[in-house]
């Protein structure tokens, strides 16, 4: 039985289709990321698993009971991270932890032993008397994770938890998804950040309401076969601009500090090469690049 599963799901506001028509399942043990743009339906997709929302059409099931008819089972039993900090920002750490242990009905004894597992897990210890409010964006991301974990749910749904999380916090926070999926727990993870479905045991890219593709991100990569030039540039922008005259959107997009160049027409290095410098557009190098996530989202967008 899988811990998850959306099944056709659509969700209207009004007139505007957020959801059109997506299915998945997520299964025990794995990190499932639902990767895509501000706008994609990611949020609104995690409200409804969560009981938040109501379907328009189609079904969630949480292990083996349909969301829509067991909303309170579905409260009590799966740990839900929104995207904005919810906690007691007047609470300390400690207290944050006591609160919610209380909410969910932990025994006090076991409440005690779960915090100073959670402490050693988090590397929140030594801030147990800090108040939240006080804390970092990443250490309060790392707080409403454990305070989420008190109850020790066998799934976990997260919405965006790393958005404006500092690249060293982001690493940690990843590293404690990836233990707590290799101790069984499922984890459903949205993310607008192209480099963080790589960690995900399989992701589905979302665009517009629509799923475009699910499956593992090593497989992802095979969907694009195409060869691919990194042309490098000390102003990649202006390279960019200038490519745009001669070239489609479908193959070129800039890349870190150059532009990614998709050789449909197996022009070949020296070919680019001799086409820019007659175009006078400016480059200081072209080598062979090999596609990442980023490459296949923006072909399936397209």
């Amino acid at each position: 039985m899988n811990s998850i599963e959306v099944k056709n799901l659509k969700k209207n506001y009004g007139p505007v289709e957020a959801v059109q028509g997506v299915s998945f399942d997520v299964r025990k043990g794995e990190i499932f990321g639902l990767i895509g743009p501000d706008g994609a339906g990611k949020t609104t997709i995690i409200r409804t698993i969560v009981s938040l929302l109501k379907a328009t059409e189609g079904e969630v099931w949480f292990q083996g009971k349909n969301v829509s008819e067991n909303p309170v089972y579905v409260r009590a039993h799966i740990g839900y991270m929104p995207q904005r900090f919810s906690l007691y920002q007047d609470l300390t750490v400690d207290e944050n932890l006591d609160f919610f242990g209380n909410l969910f009905n932990v025994p006090k004894p076991e409440i005690s032993k779960r915090k100073e597992e959670l402490f050693a897990f988090s590397k929140l210890g030594p801030f147990k008397e800090r108040r939240a409010a006080k804390l970092s964006g990443g250490m309060k991301q790392k707080l409403a994770l454990s305070c989420m974990l008190i109850h020790q749910p066998e799934t976990i749904v997260l919405d965006e938890p790393t958005f404006g999380v500092d690249p060293v916090s982001r690493q940690e926070f990843w590293d404690i998804l990836k233990n707590l999926a290799e101790r069984g727990t499922s984890i459903l993870v949205s993310t607008a950040y192209m480099d963080e479905a790589d960690l995900c045991s399989r992701v589905g890219l979302m665009f517009k309401g629509r799923m475009l593709a699910t499956d593992t991100p090593q497989n992802l990569l095979s969907l694009f076969s195409e060869p691919l030039l990194l042309i490098e540039s000390q102003t990649p922008n202006i390279t960019y601009e200038q490519l745009e005259r001669h070239f489609s959107d479908e193959e070129i997009h800039l890349f870190g500090d150059g532009i990614h160049f998709t050789d449909k027409q197996k022009t070949g290095i020296a070919g680019l090469k001799k086409f820019l410098q007659e175009k006078n557009i400016s480059h200081k190098n072209i080598r062979k690049s090999k596609p990442v996530l980023e490459d296949v989202f923006l072909k399936l967008m397209r």
